[in-house]
């Protein structure tokens, strides 16, 4: 079903009549906004876009976020909850999840459908209160890689690699894709997300049942030296624009010395970033780490020890934004035991003892419910350490 309504998702969940609506320009939808305010009326100015704002997210998939109904129960929670930001898909392994005014990026919009109207959405969260953060899968792109063939990682015979799944990667060298994606993330805060978060900006697992992985472009530069520089550069040009730029990155690169084969090292992520998400989740962890048998069973001390390296790290490296770490909990089940509240409270417990207080729950399919009795009613400072402070959303 389709919805033509300019102000459909306002005007079904929180009241407002069309004319409320805000144009998301650059005088209304950046962080200048100096007159942005909810639907209670308390003054949202750029309170999501300083270094020690509390952000605590959903992970919203391209389907929940194509669905009136799911996006009214997402809002109801966070409505009731600590919840103050969503992670929407706005590009993913399907392609883009909205209809892109950008003639150099249309043609890679995908098959699995859009969100009916972005802006309403947009206007919608921000009444609410919910920071809108853009989700942008970077280099896994099947459908760019789909359009522009000679774009993509090859294999030694130069015929295009593909992974397990049998889906062709972009060359992450290559800065036509570098492009592409930089001028996506300039939509989004264009549009009027505050926040771009790039995701797999890496390169793929070189697995040995897997043909060789042969990169045009390389010219010599390193896979980390690329990624560090791709995200340089993308920072740079979203945050003239006024949004914050932050990256997902592997869990174990908190704590492994060096690079790993996917690119990915902390050292050079870190300081060109404005916020790093390490997806820390202890299902993922092998048996034995952090001599913890079995890393799932035990999440708060998997989580503690992965984000307090970080923020260790982060300190060497002379990085003083408070909330500069915020990681991705662990909200589904893989093997025993099944995640529920108190799983949760155990993962978020770990990230306050380790120095910071944000936190994003990912769970695959958008689905919380399970978890929310794992969730306070207010957002309140809870992390230990220095620059602890007691500040509750909305609150003089």
């Amino acid at each position: 079903m389709r919805f033509f309504l300019p102000c459909f998702f306002a005007l079904s969940l929180c009241g407002c009549v069309a004319g409320e609506a805000r144009s998301p320009d650059s005088s209304s939808a950046m962080a200048g906004d100096s007159q942005a305010v909810n639907a209670s009326g308390r003054d949202t100015t750029n309170h999501f876009l300083t270094d020690t704002a509390i952000v605590r997210g959903l992970y919203v998939n391209r389907f929940a976020a194509q669905s009136s109904r799911r996006m009214k129960k997402l809002i109801a929670l966070a409505d009731s909850t600590e919840i103050n930001a969503f992670v929407v898909d706005m590009k993913d392994e399907f392609g883009l999840n909205y209809q892109s005014s950008d003639a150099k990026i249309a043609p890679n919009t995908g098959r699995m459908g859009a969100i009916p109207n972005l802006k309403a959405l947009l206007d919608t969260l921000k009444a609410h209160d919910i920071l809108a953060i853009a989700r942008l899968v970077v280099f896994k792109d099947s459908v760019a890689a789909r359009t522009n063939p000679g774009r993509t990682i090859r294999k030694e015979d130069g015929t295009t690699w593909r992974d397990r799944q049998g889906l062709a990667w972009v060359n992450p060298y290559d800065k036509e894709i570098w492009e592409y994606n930089i001028r996506v993330a300039e939509e989004m805060v264009r549009l009027g997300f505050p926040e771009v978060q790039f995701d797999y900006i890496r390169f793929p697992e070189p697995y040995r049942s897997l043909p060789k992985q042969v990169f045009p472009e390389a010219s010599g530069l390193t896979k980390a030296d690329a990624l560090a520089d791709f995200l340089k550069t993308a920072c740079g040009r979203i945050n003239k624009l006024g949004g914050r730029c932050t990256a997902d990155v592997f869990g174990l690169i908190t704590t492994v010395n060096g690079a790993l084969e996917i690119g990915q090292d902390w050292k050079k992520l870190s300081p060109v970033a404005d916020v790093l998400l390490p997806m820390v989740y202890p299902s993922h962890y092998p048996r034995g780490a952090f001599g913890i048998d079995r890393p799932n069973s035990e999440p708060y001390k998997i989580i503690y020890e992965a984000i307090a390296k970080a923020h260790e790290r982060d300190r060497a490296l002379g990085i003083k934004n408070p909330e500069h770490v915020r990681a991705w909990l662990q909200a589904f089940s893989i093997g025993q035991p099944k995640y529920g509240a108190a799983e949760i409270e155990a993962q978020k417990k770990a990230v306050y003892d380790a120095g910071y207080d944000g936190w994003v729950l990912w769970h695959p399919g958008s689905l919380y419910e399970p978890f929310v009795n794992g969730l306070e009613r207010t957002t309140v400072s809870r992390k230990q350490g220095p620059g602890t402070r007691n500040q509750e959303r909305g609150s003089p």
